[in-house]
């Protein structure tokens, strides 16, 4: 009789609780070659949760669960290989494992893949494939690549631009959560006179943005000509402050 399918979202609930129990079933699922385990311990030893965190048996647990067929376990082993992450960086290895997951329909492999084509790092630079990417993984409903169609598109980056349906993409964008897409999508209603909702989607933009965005973001809303986006400034610089330390309360 076969050995039962680990049932991981239960040993996600027990991490919390008794992660040393929790783990040691999980790897204990890993070894009798059950894909989903070997891809959740991959993903505790890359963040450090319930173990030590341990970025060469994170990436040694994404090979095994990649070999053994897991999309999402190729497209993580492919960032292993890309950021130098458990192993030597190897753009070359990165592509062909973005390209085996996007072959499964993996939208993450298909999205990572097409930034490789749009650099030239690791393969050929060539902004046809990493179009034709992009949109596939935007046609499965991946907001970020929907950013980069219109992106594309609007800059005329692969081909004649389309300002159209450049717009149209960065709206999907924008609503489907990416904040760049936000911000694109901000700046086209500003372009075109739309100050109300240009605010209203900058807004969220800023709201959902990480430091690094919020940094290339900075001198953009510098030079808006439009004053309302310009004094969105100061959100951008809030988000940038460090919070305020806790108030302590002191010892008797």
């Amino acid at each position: 009789m076969s050995e039962p399918v680990l049932d991981t979202a239960q040993v996600i609930a027990a991490l919390r609780t008794q992660p040393a129990q929790a783990v040691a079933l999980l790897r204990k699922a890993a070894d009798r070659q059950d894909v989903a385990a070997q891809l959740l311990l991959a993903q505790l030893y890359a963040e450090g949760r319930g173990v030590a965190a341990d970025p060469i048996q994170a990436m040694l647990w994404y090979e095994v669960a990649a070999n053994a067929g897991h999309p999402e376990a190729m497209n993580q082993l492919g960032r292993c290989h890309e950021l130098g992450f458990g192993t030597p960086c190897n753009l070359e290895l990165a592509a062909l494992w973005f390209r085996r997951a996007a072959a499964h329909g993996l939208d993450w492999g298909m999205y990572n893949l097409a930034h490789l084509y749009a650099s030239g790092r690791g393969v050929a630079q060539d902004h046809t494939q990493a179009l034709a990417l992009y949109r596939r993984a935007a046609e499965h409903g991946h907001a970020k690549s929907m950013n980069f169609v219109a992106r594309y598109l609007e800059q005329g980056l692969a081909g004649a631009a389309d300002p159209h349906a450049a717009r149209a993409w960065y709206r999907r964008s924008a609503e489907a959560g990416d904040f760049r897409g936000q911000a694109g999508f901000a700046t086209v209603l500003a372009d075109d006179g739309d100050i109300d909702q240009a605010e209203v989607w900058m807004r969220r933009a800023i709201a959902g943005g990480h430091a690094g965005f919020l940094r290339q973001l900075t001198p953009l809303l510098a030079a808006a000509p439009q004053p309302r986006l310009r004094a969105l400034l100061s959100e951008v610089r809030a988000r940038q402050s460090p919070a305020p330390p806790a108030a302590t309360t002191a010892a008797a």
